[in-house]
């Protein structure tokens, strides 16, 4: 059976700081209420007690897990809830331990009834049960998800089902590996965007595809628009100070703009040598991973913590570049980029507490790297060697962030992550694709194999590496 991640799979739309541990606990809370109510048992429940295991639980509050889970609970969307809210739903359970039940019913709650436990369960690192009681004290509802990654929350019986599992003949270019994908393209003389697209069409139309595109893509502008234009200290205790400000005000000068769309053209007219690429692509990154760790709406490209490479680079083309970049080559760029994440979501990971960071940043850089090869006129070979390149020099790169918060290292990684990305598809583009020694399927199997010989300490626990030899009393 063939497994059809879609684009919009990939690259979701939600709130930071993580998407395996807010974005999916939240996910996972509004699964739980529609289980609740497809049973009949949404207006049985009269208390909640919600347990959070393994990486959830060990870096949950840098993450902002227990906030995410409470949000969830709430009946708040993290594509819809107006960012300026959030805080204001936190601070009224707080003080009056009353939660909006799916914002149907009050019930008694407090945030401790969402507890940290420290074991790991079998199934996967990131693990929450909910359980719902009647008013006599009666359990009359348990249900354990796993946050897989990139916003995904499955159960453990749903795992068969966790992508549109539809016969393969529904889709023109059934995919699982590498090697299939550059067979169609081979075949039909067809770039990789135009084999996406033909298979993204079984399920919408091209406007629906278009409209969903162009969404993702305005909603990465304006997380870079706001990093760039937003100055001050991040959230939760380390007193990391935001950079992309003051970097975006050096680079574009005394530069007049009105406006995002605006802002797009000021940027083409400042001066470009290879520094200033070099800071304006790591501004970029910086920007939207600031946002991130602010609980600021950004795109999963795969994942939050990675959130920041891929709008860098796609800015990079648009902005430096191609001075004549439409949406057209934004849309391409997004097709690409989420065929490439969906082979490594497939064949391996893109969970940091299952494989490091190499799971995010590499996936992140290796889905840039591939895109942009496309827009360079790259090959479709070409395109998929640019990834294997991005891929390969993020090999067992892991996950170590400080107080389980996702800005030490991580935000100046994504800054890493694009520059890579643009430096794989420049060697990609100066080679033969058939001259490549290793194809992008045994990076990709490498990159699982690694993921599972990793030391768990270096799986998003803030047990090993900088989070331990950096503490927070040295921030």
């Amino acid at each position: 059976m063939h497994q059809f991640i879609s684009v919009f799979d990939m690259l979701k739309i939600g709130v930071g700081p993580s998407s395996s541990h807010t974005l999916g606990p939240w996910r996972a809370a509004q699964h739980w209420i529609q289980k609740l109510e497809s049973n009949n048992s949404f207006d049985n429940v009269s208390a909640i007690k919600v347990d959070l295991y393994g990486s959830l639980s060990l870096t949950g509050k840098g993450h902002a897990t227990d906030l995410a889970v409470a949000l969830g609970l709430s009946g708040k969307d993290p594509v819809f809830i107006p960012i300026d809210e959030i805080n204001a739903n936190i601070d009224y359970i707080k003080l009056h331990h009353k939660l909006q039940f799916n914002g149907a019913k009050e019930l008694d709650f407090k945030m401790d009834s969402i507890v940290f436990n420290r074991e790991f369960l079998p199934y996967h690192a990131n693990g929450l049960t909910f359980r719902g009681y009647d008013i006599e004290g009666k359990e009359i509802s348990t249900e354990t998800y796993y946050s897989i990654g990139g916003g995904f929350v499955i159960q453990e019986e749903e795992e068969d089902t966790l992508f549109e599992n539809l016969p393969a003949h529904h889709f023109p270019f059934p995919i699982n590996r590498a090697i299939d994908l550059d067979a169609y393209c081979k075949n039909e003389e067809k770039a990789i965007s135009e084999i996406v697209l033909e298979n993204e069409k079984v399920l919408r139309s091209t406007d629906q595809i278009n409209e969903g595109l162009d969404t993702i893509w305005h909603t990465m502008l304006e997380c870079m628009y706001l990093g760039c234009h937003t100055e001050g200290i991040l959230p939760g205790g380390l007193n990391v100070k935001r950079r992309a400000f003051a970097t975006h005000q050096k680079l574009i000068k005394d530069t007049e703009y009105h406006g995002i769309n605006d802002w797009i053209s000021a940027i083409r007219q400042t001066e470009v040598k290879f520094r200033e690429i070099l800071k304006w692509v790591s501004c970029f990154a910086l920007a939207v991973n600031e946002v991130n760790a602010s609980l600021g709406r950004v795109v999963t490209a795969p994942t939050n913590g990675s959130a920041g490479v891929i709008p860098a680079v796609l800015m990079y083309y648009m902005v430096i570049e191609n001075h004549d970049a439409t949406i057209e080559h934004a849309r391409k760029f997004l097709l690409t980029a989420g065929e490439i994440g969906s082979l490594f979501k497939k064949n391996a990971t893109i969970s940091a507490a299952m494989g490091g960071c190499q799971a995010e940043i590499g996936v992140s850089s290796a889905m840039a790297a591939a895109a942009l090869t496309e827009l360079l006129g790259g090959t479709p070979s070409q395109c998929l060697e640019a990834s294997e390149i991005a891929m390969e020099h993020h090999l067992g790169l892991t996950c170590d962030p400080i107080g389980g918060l996702v800005q030490i290292p991580c935000i100046e990684r994504n800054a890493m992550g694009a520059i890579k990305a643009i430096n794989a598809a420049e060697l990609a583009l100066e080679r033969d694709a058939g001259d490549a020694i290793v194809p992008l399927d045994k990076v990709i199997d490498t990159m699982w194999a690694t993921a599972q010989d990793m030391n768990r300490n270096y799986k998003e626990t803030s047990e090993g590496g900088l989070a331990i030899t950096v503490g927070l009393a040295d921030c």
